[in-house]
């Protein structure tokens, strides 16, 4: 199943769809997401895995991102219907503690447009979620650091 993230926002509300196998191919609109997110407005982030089917590391580096920064506005990212296997993946890499978790029906905002992300974004975003996996959780540190040291040697070409 191809992997698609669908990003809504309403009052500062926001409203994320996962679906298929979340990789790094949709995780730059996430990324963004959490870049430019306007704290001042924030009110509350939902994201809803029931069609969620498994994640890479670089899709759970830019959920942790995202998680940093509503952080800052005080606010908690909730998960709704994650499988247990997703579950035990944020767990492996220490990130679980990160959100909060429920169950039931999400919420209804309507999705916004998805533009498409280059290659370069692609790897932008890989290695900025991987020097987040590696901030969050020291223990990542090791299994990650080679990962980012090439790619910062192949971005800086």
């Amino acid at each position: 199943m191809k992997a698609d993230v669908s990003i809504s926002q309403a009052s500062g509300n926001y409203k994320i769809v996962v679906i298929g196998r979340a990789n790094f191919n949709c995780s730059p609109s996430l990324r963004d997401l959490a870049k430019n997110l306007n704290l001042d407005s924030l009110k509350g982030i939902q994201i809803d895995f029931t069609n969620c089917e498994s994640m890479d590391s670089t899709f759970m580096g830019v959920l942790a991102m995202l998680s940093l920064k509503a952080r800052e506005a005080k606010v908690t990212i909730d998960i709704l219907n994650i499988s247990d296997f997703n579950k035990n993946l944020l767990d492996g890499l220490g990130l679980s503690d990160m959100f909060t978790y429920s169950t039931g029906e999400s919420t209804s905002i309507e999705a916004n447009e998805k533009a498409a992300a280059s290659e370069a974004d692609r790897n932008m975003t890989v290695l900025e979620a991987h020097e987040t996996l590696m901030e969050v959780n020291e223990n990542n540190v090791n299994e990650f650091k080679n990962v980012v040291d090439f790619l910062k040697k192949d971005l800086n070409k």
